[in-house]
């Protein structure tokens, strides 16, 4: 983990040089800003775990004025301060106490007593963190994570001895199985739980700003660089680092990838200065790498550091027995969301659920049942709108129906549901509560596609 970073804030060259030496070598990293707005702008590069702030600076030296100006900001931004002042402004420290600053110090200053005060928050820094994995394990982690189903129970032994490592991990699976839930859920598990999860979808970053998204760059550093960007590895300091899609990393940009994984180290772009990163990454895609290592386009050594540990999420047509519980934690979600009473799925509608192959897995059950609460008017949802048949089961049934890979005559979706509820009132004999029960849907859902259809049972 990175050690406790202090920010020496003080117009002293001479103080700073002190105070420096004195706290690297009881091995805590310091770093240095001569005026307000280098401290700003230290503070906006990385929040310290603690500030040593002067008071007067070189443009006003008596009253303390900037120094207290400063406090509202450091403690809005819940850093702790300590303030340094001379014997004849204790009234000033008393004052910047009132302002929120946790301790005081006169100058000169008792190096044991001041490295005491540091070693004290840096132990409260320490019980925080404890206090919030405690919490963290108190709760369930990732509260839309459901592992009911024998597959996910599997997968969820692998995670409980993984997670708690700094192991590298790769995700496989569809799109839509919900690989940021896998991702969240091993970051809440984890010792850097207390620290940021950064998530970056890669697919979503066009090709120049890649270097950029991930390692920051310098004011100035190109020709649109108006400001610093601070990269997602700064972002992540001390806690996961997410990296959606990974099949999608440029071939030109794998290397720095690569040396990261390796080393910890990369340049902010425009800096020559060496930064050490302290992330555990955890990275996921859908795509095939071995086939994009063998077309070039994807580096065998990069997915060597990658795949520490393999989880692969099933698609939800191999877990049924999570839909029921899926389907019941949306409901509740997307009912808060919109507030509106809990409804409850009828059995018609579950079995429509059941009986669907989901190609777009979790997330289309997602969307699906977030339109279902949105046009739900009673207590019960009889109807969640699925297609009659999905698009892989036609294919597959397109497939077996014609072996020898001719055209088929007729691919029309509607044609081919209106066949289905014909043969299905056939098989019935007219009774449209059967008929429902064959085709999977309420005997209100067969009704209203009934209408649409055009279709008059008592014709047949």
């Amino acid at each position: 983990m990175a050690r406790f970073d202090i920010l020496l804030a003080d117009d002293d060259a001479d103080i700073r040089l002190a105070l420096e030496l004195l706290l690297q070598d009881a091995g805590f990293n310091t770093r240095n800003a001569d005026s307000p707005a280098a401290l700003r702008h230290a503070v906006q590069e990385k929040q310290p775990d603690l500030v040593l702030l002067d008071l007067n600076f070189s443009r006003d030296t008596t009253s303390g004025r900037e120094g207290l100006a400063l406090l509202p900001e450091l403690v809005a931004a819940q850093i702790p301060v300590m303030v340094l002042t001379a014997w004849g402004s204790i009234e000033l420290a008393v004052q910047a106490v009132q302002l929120g600053a946790w301790q005081f110090l006169t100058k000169p200053w008792d190096n044991q007593q001041l490295l005491a005060l540091v070693r004290q928050q840096q132990q409260l820094k320490q019980l925080a963190r404890q206090h919030r994995q405690l919490s963290a394990l108190q709760q369930t982690p990732a509260a839309d994570w459901i592992a009911q189903s024998a597959p996910m129970q599997q997968l969820e032994s692998l995670v409980q001895q993984v997670a708690a490592t700094d192991a590298n991990i790769l995700i496989l699976g569809e799109n839509g199985t919900g690989k940021s839930v896998l991702a969240r859920r091993i970051h809440q598990l984890s010792s850097r739980s207390q620290a940021p999860l950064v998530a970056v979808n890669m697919a979503a970053i066009p090709e120049t700003l890649f270097e950029t998204e991930l390692f920051g760059h310098q004011k100035g550093a190109f020709t649109d660089a108006r400001q610093a960007r601070i990269g997602r590895f700064a972002m992540a300091e001390g806690g996961s680092l997410f990296l959606d899609e990974i099949g999608c990393l440029p071939l030109a940009l794998q290397p720095k990838l690569l040396r990261v994984l390796e080393n910890g180290e990369y340049e902010v772009l425009g800096s020559s200065r060496t930064e050490q990163a302290d992330v555990r990454l955890i990275s996921a895609t859908n795509a095939d790498l071995t086939t994009l290592i063998k077309q070039g386009q994807f580096r065998q050594d990069l997915l060597y550091r990658l795949n520490t540990f393999v989880l692969e999420l099933p698609p939800l047509r191999q877990r049924p027995d999570d839909i029921a519980p899926l389907a019941e934690h949306l409901i509740k979600l997307f009912s808060q969301k919109y507030r509106k009473p809990i409804a409850k799925l009828s059995a018609g509608a579950m079995q429509q659920l059941h009986t669907y192959h989901w190609p777009g897995n979790v997330r289309e059950l997602s969307h699906l049942l977030e339109r279902a609460v949105l046009l739900c008017q009673q207590a019960t949802i009889e109807d969640v709108g699925l297609p009659v048949i999905s698009a892989d089961v036609l294919s597959e049934q397109a497939a077996a129906d014609n072996p020898l890979g001719t055209e088929p005559q007729e691919l029309n979706l509607q044609r081919m549901e209106q066949r289905l509820i014909l043969q299905a009132l056939q098989q019935s004999e007219q009774q449209l509560g059967r008929a429902a029960e064959l085709l999977g849907l309420s005997r209100h859902a067969l009704a209203r596609r009934l209408e649409k259809l055009q279709i008059h049972p008592e014709q047949l």
